[in-house]
């Protein structure tokens, strides 16, 4: 009798179920839906106004969306439910949130509703720039080891930074939070009853060192006097590997979601890094770009080097055994995104519309009819900062050549280059510093939707992309380390390593790089490097003080809610 598990990735917008056949690697079924609350990044749900960088979530949209889509899988698939015997989720991160000792989330309480700092912090919410621009000057002047490990700066979507930024503007919601807690986690406290923070997360967003732990309480303690015991007092010191059990589907969880108690969950996990098993890596030198509203690109090595701005290396960080290391972009589909909403002309929507294709079809089959270099464009992939290797929240973006005769898809494709331009940067980074990168592998929602953009990727680094089958590659990650939490003699498996030799299927197609492409976007990166260099490391900083000047007119016209 066939088993299953259940893989369940907690994205930016929405979450989506995975039913997983153990037997026969099938992705039987799938579900999505999307936060109720979504992404508030203008306004709390009582139209409370958020400033500018914030970015949050409503923790119950978490488990609301449970009740849905895990019984939805059941019912597509027609299996007994007695059959599921492993659980596994992967989140955005850092996403994190303020809660009591039982898990209630302080948003939840009535005289927090109206408070932003009581909500969940998004990965993407950079209102705490200022404590980690801060955190890195202290931790360089004190000579801090931990700083190197993390490409020479704590960024400011992690953490400690979120942390101290609510210490700061809303010291009674520290006061009042008991833990503060990876959205992740979180879940699996709902799920099982049990905290069990895992190591991933704690690794590359908490500052945490497999052998050396948390920094020091004197660090700090140099920080503000008042976080020096932040980590026995609102953390916690007890760290899980991943592909561990966290514990069983409670009774309560159980009925909620339609599942039978007692089943395996695992320990929590990030999404990019539970996607490099879910296509089949799990030795060093072949990078996985996992594509979507933004990038994180991860890569395997045997050693810890410190590489310039990386999102950190953490040892047994994504599978036992190596050391992982984590880069990323902070918007890609996002920056598209923001030009079909805001730049396109009506007469390209109108003829989407009547063509019956979505604007981004209508641009991208308009942007391949022209060849590298074709439009006198070049673009800065700053329109959310930078998340790798110049670790700035605070840059913007740029498009430069433009002229009256510039069309939509000129731009379209030249925004497009630019997020190529950035995954280069961070490879030829890695290469340099001694993790070599010789294969690239793709999954999520890009891959599938855009090949145009796919090839623009293998023309920019001059390397073979292959392609994950799966549309739903964390998901699948997800169910493939619950499978590992189950243990083979419940249907499972023994090893994340065992799992990924049998579960990750590649498309047949891949992306091969064409060598009168790569000769013209080699010029083209040049030109990026120099215009990468002179805004991002300092030559230049009109782009935030433009920035400040933003801020200045924005405090005099829209005064900050006084509840922060």
């Amino acid at each position: 009798m066939a088993k299953f598990s259940i893989g369940i990735d907690y994205g930016t917008e929405s979450a989506r179920a995975l039913l997983l056949n153990l037997e026969t690697a099938e992705e039987v079924a799938s579900s999505t839906m999307n936060y109720p609350h979504g992404v508030m990044d203008e306004k709390l749900p009582d139209g409370t106004v958020l400033p500018q960088d914030w970015a949050l979530e409503h923790p119950d949209d978490y488990i609301e969306v449970l009740k849905k889509i895990i019984p939805d899988v059941i019912n597509q698939s027609g299996i007994n439910k007695d059959d599921v015997v492993g659980i596994g989720i992967d989140f955005t991160a850092c996403t994190m949130l303020p809660i009591k000792k039982d898990g209630t989330p302080l948003c939840d309480l009535p005289e927090y509703k109206s408070n932003p700092h009581a909500y969940v912090k998004l990965w993407k919410h950079h209102a705490a720039q200022p404590e980690a621009n801060m955190l890195n000057k202290i931790a360089s002047l004190r000579g801090e080891d931990f700083l190197a490990r993390y490409g020479g700066k704590i960024s400011s979507e992690w953490l400690i930074p979120k942390i101290w930024q609510i210490l700061n503007e809303a010291p009674d919601v520290y006061e009042e939070a008991d833990k503060f807690i990876e959205a992740t986690d979180w879940v699996i406290l709902k799920l099982t009853g049990n905290e069990r923070r895992n190591s991933c997360t704690a690794g590359y967003k908490a500052i945490w060192h497999k052998r050396k732990g948390y920094p020091s309480k004197e660090f700090f303690k140099a920080l503000d006097e008042r976080l020096e015991n932040v980590v026995d007092e609102k953390l916690s010191r007890d760290i899980y590997p991943l592909g561990t059990k966290a514990g069983e589907l409670t009774e309560e969880m159980a009925e909620m979601i339609g599942l039978k108690p007692g089943i395996a969950v695992a320990v929590g996990n990030v999404d990019a890094h539970v996607s490099l098993p879910a296509v089949g890596v799990t030795s060093p030198g072949k990078m996985v770009m996992i594509m979507g509203t933004s990038i994180c690109h991860v890569v395997l090595g045997d050693k810890e080097v410190e590489v310039p701005g990386m999102c950190g290396v953490v040892e047994d960080g994504i599978v036992p055994g190596f050391y992982g290391y984590e880069a990323g972009q902070s918007a890609v589909g996002d920056i598209f995104a923001w030009f079909v909403d805001n730049c396109v002309p009506d007469d390209y929507k109108k003829e989407a519309q009547e063509r019956g294709v979505s604007v981004h079809q209508l641009l991208t089959e308009k942007a391949s009819k022209l060849k590298p270099g074709e439009s006198g464009l070049l673009a800065l992939d700053w329109l959310n900062g930078n998340r790798s290797v110049l670790v700035d929240a605070d840059l913007t973006g740029l498009i430069l050549g433009l002229t009256l005769r510039t069309k939509p898809e000129e731009i379209y494709r030249a925004l497009i280059e630019s997020t190529a331009y950035g995954t280069r940067m961070i490879i030829d980074t890695l290469n340099e510093y001694g993790i070599k990168i010789d294969e690239l592998y793709a999954c999520g929602g890009l891959p599938e939707k855009n090949p145009m953009l796919m090839q623009i990727y293998a023309d920019v680094t001059n390397l073979e992309i292959k392609v994950s089958k799966s549309n739903q590659t964390p998901a699948l990650g997800a169910a493939m380390f619950g499978a590992v939490a189950a243990g083979k003699e419940n249907g499972g498996f023994d090893s994340i390593f065992e799992a990924a030799k049998v579960i990750p299927k590649l498309k047949d197609e891949t992306f091969k790089p064409i060598s009168e492409n790569v000769e013209i976007y080699e010029k083209l990166f040049q030109e990026y490097k120099l215009l990468h260099d002179y805004f991002g490391r300092g030559a230049n900083d009109v782009m935030k003080r433009l920035k400040n000047i933003k801020e200045v007119v924005s405090d005099v016209r829209e005064p900050k809610t006084t509840c922060i």
